[in-house]
């Protein structure tokens, strides 16, 4: 959920109308500089790009086809129509680079005209590359590692380029393939920080049996979980607004643990 959720009057939400960012929070989204490869589009993708400083997306992929990390789809075409052809500008083509896995999954999310993933490869506005666990960009290595859902198909990327590594599991990363090399010593291991048991709003406090533990692991788990993968630094991503936390709830955790930073919209990170 973003912050501030739509109509809500808790205490985090009106703040985060007043403050903006980085109290305020879109959806869940990360782009790498080096190849320019935008990792999601959630449905306010194309206000997070308009605020940076990015100039071109060459990359697209998915961590998975939930609605908050592929509502903003639509963004390829943003990019790339050009109104006197309805075509694309082939120059503003985009590379939707895609684990082999996700490719009929992906084709299941339609317009009227379709599929969107055959709608906008018959524009030009994407070309569909896939691939089999790893592929390189440039002097990038890739390595898409699924996680073990069920159904509902989930991956982790590693991205590693002379000597350093970064993790990207932002969401539904439950079982966590710990076992898997590539994941071992991250310079920089970017998770959503699971659920907090503490501070809800309403008061609430998850059961044993609640589906949300089904995906997430606690905070603490989470911290035990990086410390076991010896992850030299952590960054904490998706931050949910039913955690009931605000930007200086979540800096007053930093100032506890040098390791971790939260991340807010528009954040760079050098590793």
């Amino acid at each position: 959920m973003v912050i501030p959720k739509p109509l809500c009057r808790c205490r985090v939400c009106r703040e985060a109308r007043k403050r903006g960012v980085p109290y305020a929070r879109a959806g869940p989204s990360a782009l790498l500089h080096d190849i320019n490869l935008l990792i999601d589009t959630p449905a306010e993708i194309i206000t997070l790009l308009n605020r940076s400083a990015i100039r071109r997306v060459d990359y697209l992929t998915f961590t998975h086809l939930d609605p908050d990390h592929v509502e903003g789809f639509r963004v390829v075409e943003q990019i790339s129509l050009d109104f006197r052809t309805w075509r694309a500008y082939p120059e503003k083509q985009i590379c939707l680079l895609l684990p082999e896995e996700l490719r009929e999954p992906l084709r299941k999310i339609r317009s009227q005209y379709g599929p969107l993933l055959d709608f906008y490869q018959e524009s030009g506005f994407i070309r569909l590359e896939t691939f089999q666990e790893k592929v390189r960009i440039g002097d990038i290595q890739v390595t898409a590692i699924p996680v073990d859902r069920d159904s509902q198909l989930s991956f982790i990327y590693v991205f590693e380029q002379s000597g350093c590594k970064v993790v990207y599991a932002p969401c539904d990363i439950k079982p966590f393939p710990e076992h898997r090399g590539e994941v071992q010593q991250a310079d920089l291991l970017i998770i959503q920080p699971g659920i907090f048991e503490e501070g809800l709003k309403h008061n609430f406090r998850y059961p044993a049996d609640h589906i949300s533990r089904m995906t997430l692991y606690t905070f603490e788990q989470t911290l035990e979980l990086a410390g076991r993968i010896r992850a030299k630094k952590v960054l904490f991503v998706h931050l949910e607004e039913y955690w009931n936390r605000s930007y200086d709830d979540y800096q007053a955790l930093e100032s506890k643990d040098k390791r971790i930073r939260f991340a807010y919209d528009g954040m760079q990170v050098t590793v």
